[in-house]
């Protein structure tokens, strides 16, 4: 029986791998708006069906195997050293991923996949709601790793400090890679273009480590008596 699984199992990621091949090459060559899940289907040799089986939208399909960055953020925090703060573990992974990404655009069928993506609107605003879904998973992995290592800002303070610092984070790199795709893919050989934007990364990630704050902020304190009482930062 456990045989019979496994062939199973093998031959619905044989399928999957196989529709997903096909439909990147077709999204390459006609243009993401222009290929049908239908016409996926036929190409692949199996039915509608089949397709939405492993793929619930066509989006879906153009983005798998293209988007581990929508969970590497928080598994950099989650899965972080010990005695890594989960601030600098962040900081690292994301100034890597940037130098990765500029490295990657060098490759002219990473270039196509990008031009693909930006002749779409359907596709951009997928990518946007990923976005969503990686600054929720990064504020989630934040604020697990703020209480464990803060045990001060267990509470409302990891509750407020960790999606404020998941979104102004991401926001910075999509500002600086994301949001520059175009002039970049265009400037791809241009090392001053990329080494300009790696530094930035770094210096802005840096100084954002620095301002956040690593515990509650401090609880004024009641002094005077008898006095009117004076409130004043503890």
């Amino acid at each position: 029986m456990s045989e019979i699984k496994d062939r199973r199992a093998q031959k619905k990621a044989q399928t999957r791998e196989s529709i997903r091949t096909v439909a990147h090459r077709m999204f390459g060559d006609r243009g993401f708006d222009a290929v049908t899940i239908a016409d996926v289907a036929r190409e692949a040799d199996v039915a509608v069906q089949t397709v939405f089986n492993h793929f619930a939208t066509k989006e879906e399909l153009f983005f798998d195997g293209r988007a581990d960055w929508v969970d590497a953020a928080a598994r950099a925090v989650r899965e972080r050293a010990a005695g890594v703060p989960p601030l600098s573990a962040l900081r690292e992974h994301l100034t890597a991923s940037v130098t990765e990404y500029l490295d990657w655009l060098r490759d002219p069928a990473h270039r196509a996949v990008i031009a693909t993506l930006e002749a779409s609107p359907a596709l951009s605003a997928y990518e946007r709601e990923l976005h969503h879904v990686c600054v929720r998973r990064l504020s989630q992995a934040l604020s697990e790793a703020l209480a464990d290592d803060e045990p001060r800002a267990r509470g409302s303070e990891a509750h407020l400090m960790a999606p404020l610092t998941a979104a102004v984070w991401m926001a910075a790199i999509r500002a600086l890679v994301i949001e520059q795709r175009s002039r970049l893919t265009e400037s791809v050989d241009d090392a001053a273009m990329t080494a300009t934007v790696a530094l930035l990364t770094e210096q802005v990630l840096v100084r954002f480590e620095e301002m956040t704050p690593r515990g509650p902020a401090p609880r004024p304190r009641i002094t005077g008596w008898p006095h009117p009482a004076v409130r004043r930062a503890g």
